[in-house]
Protein backbone atom coordinates (compact mmCIF):
# COMPACT_ATOMS: atom_id res chain seq x y z
CA UNK A 1 0.00 0.00 0.00
CA UNK A 2 1.36 3.26 -1.28
CA UNK A 3 1.65 6.42 0.81
CA UNK A 4 -0.29 9.46 -0.47
CA UNK A 5 1.71 12.60 0.11
CA UNK A 6 0.03 14.88 -2.34
CA UNK A 7 -2.91 16.90 -3.21
CA UNK A 8 -2.57 15.73 -6.80
CA UNK A 9 -2.36 11.95 -5.09
CA UNK A 10 -5.67 12.67 -3.47
CA UNK A 11 -7.37 13.58 -6.44
CA UNK A 12 -5.98 10.92 -8.93
CA UNK A 13 -7.85 8.58 -6.34
CA UNK A 14 -11.03 10.74 -5.65
CA UNK A 15 -11.60 13.44 -8.71
CA UNK A 16 -12.97 16.61 -8.58
CA UNK A 17 -15.30 18.07 -5.45
CA UNK A 18 -18.75 17.98 -6.86
CA UNK A 19 -19.69 21.05 -7.75
CA UNK A 20 -23.16 21.35 -5.20
CA UNK A 21 -20.98 20.37 -2.50
CA UNK A 22 -18.09 23.15 -3.11
CA UNK A 23 -21.48 25.77 -3.43
CA UNK A 24 -22.92 25.10 -0.17
CA UNK A 25 -20.52 26.38 2.10
CA UNK A 26 -20.99 29.49 3.19
CA UNK A 27 -19.26 32.26 4.74
CA UNK A 28 -21.58 32.74 7.45
CA UNK A 29 -24.41 31.63 8.88
CA UNK A 30 -28.13 31.52 7.07
CA UNK A 31 -31.46 31.28 8.44
CA UNK A 32 -31.14 26.79 8.04
CA UNK A 33 -28.06 27.04 9.96
CA UNK A 34 -29.80 29.20 12.45
CA UNK A 35 -32.66 26.53 13.12
CA UNK A 36 -30.43 24.00 13.32
CA UNK A 37 -27.99 25.03 16.24
CA UNK A 38 -31.18 26.37 17.91
CA UNK A 39 -32.57 22.69 17.77
CA UNK A 40 -29.19 20.77 18.63
CA UNK A 41 -28.88 19.75 22.01
CA UNK A 42 -25.40 18.05 21.08
CA UNK A 43 -21.97 19.40 19.39
CA UNK A 44 -18.24 18.54 18.84
CA UNK A 45 -15.63 20.95 19.56
CA UNK A 46 -12.33 20.20 17.63
CA UNK A 47 -9.10 22.64 18.59
CA UNK A 48 -5.71 21.83 17.86
CA UNK A 49 -3.50 22.06 20.96
CA UNK A 50 0.18 23.84 21.44
CA UNK A 51 1.85 20.86 19.82
CA UNK A 52 0.08 20.32 16.63
CA UNK A 53 -1.94 17.47 18.07
CA UNK A 54 -6.11 17.70 17.17
CA UNK A 55 -8.32 17.22 20.25
CA UNK A 56 -12.28 16.69 19.97
CA UNK A 57 -14.73 16.79 23.24
CA UNK A 58 -18.00 16.37 23.41
CA UNK A 59 -20.19 19.61 24.35
CA UNK A 60 -24.21 19.00 25.20
CA UNK A 61 -26.96 20.96 27.00
CA UNK A 62 -30.93 21.86 25.72
CA UNK A 63 -31.83 22.47 22.71
CA UNK A 64 -30.03 26.05 21.63
CA UNK A 65 -27.22 25.80 24.41
CA UNK A 66 -25.37 27.46 21.88
CA UNK A 67 -26.55 31.27 20.78
CA UNK A 68 -26.38 32.77 17.95
CA UNK A 69 -25.48 35.98 18.27
CA UNK A 70 -25.66 36.98 14.47
CA UNK A 71 -24.68 35.70 11.53
CA UNK A 72 -20.78 35.30 12.07
CA UNK A 73 -21.14 35.07 15.64
CA UNK A 74 -21.83 32.11 18.52
CA UNK A 75 -21.71 31.71 22.01
CA UNK A 76 -20.77 28.54 23.29
CA UNK A 77 -20.91 28.60 27.38
CA UNK A 78 -18.44 25.96 29.53
CA UNK A 79 -20.53 23.93 31.78
CA UNK A 80 -18.55 22.44 34.42
CA UNK A 81 -16.26 19.19 33.42
CA UNK A 82 -13.18 17.26 34.53
CA UNK A 83 -11.50 20.45 34.71
CA UNK A 84 -8.46 19.67 32.22
CA UNK A 85 -9.34 22.43 30.60
CA UNK A 86 -7.74 20.77 26.97
CA UNK A 87 -9.99 22.34 24.35
CA UNK A 88 -10.05 26.05 26.56
CA UNK A 89 -5.63 25.98 26.75
CA UNK A 90 -5.61 24.66 22.58
CA UNK A 91 -7.52 27.87 21.73
CA UNK A 92 -4.91 30.11 23.76
CA UNK A 93 -2.38 28.65 21.47
CA UNK A 94 -4.29 28.37 18.61
CA UNK A 95 -7.87 29.53 18.37
CA UNK A 96 -8.83 27.36 14.71
CA UNK A 97 -11.67 25.30 15.94
CA UNK A 98 -13.95 23.26 14.38
CA UNK A 99 -18.40 22.94 15.15
CA UNK A 100 -20.04 19.96 14.38
CA UNK A 101 -23.88 20.14 15.48
CA UNK A 102 -26.01 17.14 15.64
CA UNK A 103 -30.18 17.03 16.13
CA UNK A 104 -31.39 13.28 17.11
CA UNK A 105 -33.57 12.03 14.79
CA UNK A 106 -31.53 14.10 12.06
CA UNK A 107 -29.28 12.40 9.95
CA UNK A 108 -27.71 15.23 8.29
CA UNK A 109 -25.47 17.71 10.15
CA UNK A 110 -23.87 21.25 10.33
CA UNK A 111 -20.41 22.02 10.34
CA UNK A 112 -18.96 25.18 11.43
CA UNK A 113 -15.47 26.83 11.35
CA UNK A 114 -13.88 30.30 12.77
CA UNK A 115 -12.11 31.22 15.26
CA UNK A 116 -12.95 31.43 19.22
CA UNK A 117 -12.28 33.34 21.84
CA UNK A 118 -12.45 33.15 25.54
CA UNK A 119 -14.53 35.39 27.53
CA UNK A 120 -15.26 35.61 31.50
CA UNK A 121 -17.28 39.43 31.27
CA UNK A 122 -19.79 39.11 34.22
CA UNK A 123 -22.62 39.86 32.07
CA UNK A 124 -22.19 37.88 29.30
CA UNK A 125 -21.79 34.74 31.76
CA UNK A 126 -24.91 35.80 33.60
CA UNK A 127 -27.24 35.35 30.43
CA UNK A 128 -25.90 31.67 30.26
CA UNK A 129 -27.11 31.17 33.70
CA UNK A 130 -29.00 28.08 35.02
CA UNK A 131 -30.38 27.39 38.46
CA UNK A 132 -28.47 30.77 39.40
CA UNK A 133 -25.19 28.93 38.49
CA UNK A 134 -22.81 30.53 35.55
CA UNK A 135 -20.36 29.55 32.89
CA UNK A 136 -16.99 30.07 34.35
CA UNK A 137 -16.47 31.22 30.68
CA UNK A 138 -18.07 31.72 27.34
CA UNK A 139 -16.44 30.98 23.96
CA UNK A 140 -17.26 33.74 21.04
CA UNK A 141 -16.61 31.97 17.94
CA UNK A 142 -16.00 34.20 14.66
CA UNK A 143 -17.65 31.92 11.79
CA UNK A 144 -15.76 31.60 8.85
CA UNK A 145 -17.41 28.85 7.14
CA UNK A 146 -20.88 26.45 7.58
CA UNK A 147 -21.63 23.85 5.80
CA UNK A 148 -24.58 21.45 5.60
CA UNK A 149 -22.99 18.12 5.84
CA UNK A 150 -25.03 15.39 3.84
CA UNK A 151 -26.35 12.08 5.73
CA UNK A 152 -24.62 9.14 4.76
CA UNK A 153 -22.45 9.17 7.76
CA UNK A 154 -25.00 8.87 10.51
CA UNK A 155 -27.12 6.46 7.75
CA UNK A 156 -23.58 4.26 7.68
CA UNK A 157 -23.73 3.66 11.20
CA UNK A 158 -27.38 4.17 11.97
CA UNK A 159 -26.97 6.22 15.02
CA UNK A 160 -30.59 7.30 15.74
CA UNK A 161 -31.79 3.20 15.37
CA UNK A 162 -32.68 1.79 18.51
CA UNK A 163 -32.18 -1.51 17.40
CA UNK A 164 -28.72 -1.43 17.36
CA UNK A 165 -28.01 0.20 20.33
CA UNK A 166 -26.65 -1.91 22.58
CA UNK A 167 -27.13 -2.59 26.20
CA UNK A 168 -24.88 -1.05 28.45
CA UNK A 169 -23.96 -3.60 30.72
CA UNK A 170 -22.03 -5.04 27.18
CA UNK A 171 -19.08 -2.98 28.66
CA UNK A 172 -17.61 -2.42 32.08
CA UNK A 173 -18.52 0.58 33.64
CA UNK A 174 -17.15 3.56 33.36
CA UNK A 175 -15.45 2.71 37.01
CA UNK A 176 -14.31 -0.61 36.52
CA UNK A 177 -12.85 0.65 32.98
CA UNK A 178 -11.11 3.64 35.11
CA UNK A 179 -10.05 1.07 37.63
CA UNK A 180 -8.13 -0.81 35.19
CA UNK A 181 -6.44 1.82 33.57
CA UNK A 182 -4.94 4.14 36.46
CA UNK A 183 -5.33 1.71 39.11
CA UNK A 184 -7.87 2.35 41.34
CA UNK A 185 -8.80 0.20 44.66
CA UNK A 186 -12.35 0.16 44.07
CA UNK A 187 -14.51 1.05 41.13
CA UNK A 188 -17.20 3.23 41.15
CA UNK A 189 -20.46 1.75 39.72
CA UNK A 190 -22.28 3.01 36.91
CA UNK A 191 -25.21 4.26 39.40
CA UNK A 192 -23.07 6.03 41.42
CA UNK A 193 -21.15 7.91 39.26
CA UNK A 194 -24.62 8.66 36.94
CA UNK A 195 -25.71 10.33 40.53
CA UNK A 196 -22.49 12.24 40.94
CA UNK A 197 -22.63 13.30 37.01
CA UNK A 198 -26.16 14.54 37.84
CA UNK A 199 -25.31 16.50 40.73
CA UNK A 200 -22.84 18.39 38.98
CA UNK A 201 -24.15 19.53 35.57
CA UNK A 202 -24.18 23.25 36.51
Amino acid sequence: MARITSVDSLRALYGPTRERSAKKQLDRLDAHCRRLIGLSPFMVLATTGPDGLGDVTPRGDAPGFVTVEDDRTLLIPDRPGNNRLDSLTNILAHPGIGLLFLIPGMDETLRVNGTAEILDDADLTARFAIAGKHPKTVLRVAVREAYLHCAKALMRSRLWDPAVQIDRSTLPSMGEMMRDQIGLATAETQAEMLERYRATLY
